[in-house]
């Protein structure tokens, strides 16, 4: 098995961030609240932003054969009094890339990213009710439930709730 490339993404890769973002929020719907039709309609320039050298949080791909398979985003809390805090967003692994730790590579690289960042203590994330294997993946990690939201996301007629977890460093 071929260990995953995982390095952060730049505004040249904005098309296959957008490609396998996109390819995540049709493949597995119930993981995200962002909907891939809300995606599909963001313009270049919000995803320019999200990309940019300057921006305010670091998008992780994971690259696997050139391919990029893998998303991840860290972005660190802007108040002086949370500013020790960085939340783990958007991650996703492509159907085809599960099961060749993919997922795992990315949680750890955010890890090591987050302790280049001075006076940080700890990583913050969200898992949907329905995702079980990321949850297993991010317990493996390090990660623990600290709360559950009910009623956190309603799709389809059905009712999910927030795992909140999170990681000290």
């Amino acid at each position: 098995m071929t260990a995953p490339t995982i390095r952060r993404l730049t505004l040249a890769d904005a098309p296959a961030y957008r490609a396998a973002r996109l390819a995540a929020l049709r493949a597995d719907p119930e993981a995200f609240v962002t909907t891939a039709e809300q995606f599909a309609a963001w313009p270049a320039e919000r995803l320019a932003e999200r990309l940019a050298p300057d921006a305010p949080g670091v998008t992780l791909g994971a690259f696997l054969n050139g391919d990029l398979v893998g998303l991840l985003t860290l972005m660190r809390e802007e108040p002086p009094t949370q500013a020790h805090r960085v939340n783990i967003f958007s991650v996703s692994v492509a159907p085809a890339a599960r099961g060749q730790g993919v997922g795992e590579a990315l949680v750890r690289a955010a890890m090591d990213h987050a302790h280049t960042w001075p006076g940080v203590t700890s990583l913050h994330l969200t898992v949907m009710d329905t995702q079980h294997a990321a949850r297993r993946l991010y317990e493996r990690c390090g990660f623990r439930v600290w709360g559950t939201q009910p009623d956190a996301v309603r799709r389809n007629g059905r009712v999910h709730e927030e795992h909140w977890m999170w990681l000290p460093l």
